[in-house]
């Protein structure tokens, strides 16, 4: 008798609709292994991945069963609990990229202590560093993975797009949605360095995002125009059409750079004639590829790995973790996220 599971799957053209399945534990063939799903972080980066999923083929990843229906894909921890696959046991537990389900079905290649990659036909050619599963750290308390669901793949973000803002030649960076985990981890990386760091928020967040420490300066977003005329570069986590049209019309051709990262204003509509520079998209697995070419892969996660390891220190004081649990639990957790306008402290994870 199969054993029961669920998925969660979200309307693709309006991610507040959502369906609770009940589905079937798949049974695994040779070559393949059985992940159950143990513990997720929900973060607007998972809203990201919603919005931009046709585009960047997010939803390729985990497809649904739905018609016109998707599975937004999480980061977290799971355990195997069957396998046809070599070099990988039962038991075994991975951090990596994770459906919204009960269970995930792959087909392990490059399996060794280190964990392995999914080989499955409809993930090859999507991007590597989504189909990796790494060993989890058996040292790990929860609180520390709590803090890796929630910060690893935004902080991997955060160091990419530092690292590219660092080669621009602007005296000012600016980020949208300051106060959210990926804009507030790129400024903690920059700041001390040789530009000025400034958040833009919402007037709520101003506060908090005062608090971290992180920017030269805070402003709300109805302060735009206090910016100075500057060569500046823009690091869009918000998405905000009229946003951007402000600051364009505000620096004009001071405005050297504009990187679209985020959408946590989901406004995603054109903006029109815009002056200054076309908005580029920044898209993290592009510019991971193009600097483990250039430091090769030990180089790449020596680097990375020690920019994280001085960001958790002081990131475990800024967030306020709130775990919960269930399939339910899930569903909640995120439509508040989607909804956006909650604690900036928050930071959900949903063991399951």
């Amino acid at each position: 008798m199969t054993a029961p599971g669920w998925a969660l799957e979200v309307a693709r053209d309006d991610p507040t609709a959502t369906t609770l399945l009940d589905v079937d534990v798949p049974d695994p063939a040779d070559g393949e292994a059985v992940l159950r799903v143990e513990r997720v972080g929900v973060t607007a980066n998972n809203v990201t991945y919603a919005v931009l999923g046709d585009t960047l083929h997010y939803w390729d990843f985990f497809p649904a069963a739905g018609a016109g229906a998707g599975r937004v894909p999480l980061w977290g921890f799971a355990e195997v609990t069957a396998s046809r696959a070599d070099g990988v046991g039962a038991g075994q537990r991975l951090y990596g990229y994770l459906p919204p389900a009960s269970h995930l079905l792959v087909r392990p290649e490059r399996a060794g202590a280190s964990g392995f990659r999914d080989g499955s036909p409809h993930r090859a050619a999507l991007p590597a560093v989504y189909n990796s599963y790494a060993s989890a750290d058996p040292g790990a308390d929860a609180g520390q993975e709590d803090l890796q669901v929630l910060f690893r793949p935004l902080f991997l973000t955060s160091f990419l797009l530092a690292d590219q803002l660092a080669g621009q030649d602007a005296d000012v960076v600016v980020l949208s949605s300051a106060s959210s985990k990926t804009a507030y981890g790129t400024a903690f990386l920059l700041s001390g360095g040789d530009v000025e760091v400034v958040g833009l928020t919402s007037p709520g967040n101003v506060g908090f995002t005062r608090s971290l420490g992180c920017y030269d300066r805070v402003l709300p977003y109805d302060a735009v125009t206090e910016l100075a005329a500057e060569p500046t570069a823009y690091v869009d986590v918000a998405g905000s059409t009229p946003l951007r049209q402000e600051l364009h019309r505000h620096l004009g051709a001071d405005l050297v750079l504009d990187l679209v990262v985020g959408v946590t204003h989901r406004d995603t509509s054109p903006p029109g004639p815009l002056d200054g520079p076309r908005p580029t998209v920044f898209f993290a697995p592009d510019r991971m590829a193009a600097r483990t070419a250039d430091w090769g892969r030990a180089g790449f996660e020596e680097r990375s790995g020690a920019a994280w390891r001085r960001f958790a220190p002081a990131v475990a004081a800024w967030v306020d973790v709130r775990v919960s649990s269930v399939p339910q639990a899930l569903r909640d957790v995120w439509l508040e996220v989607l909804g956006g306008g909650g604690d900036p402290r928050a930071g959900h994870v949903v063991r399951l």
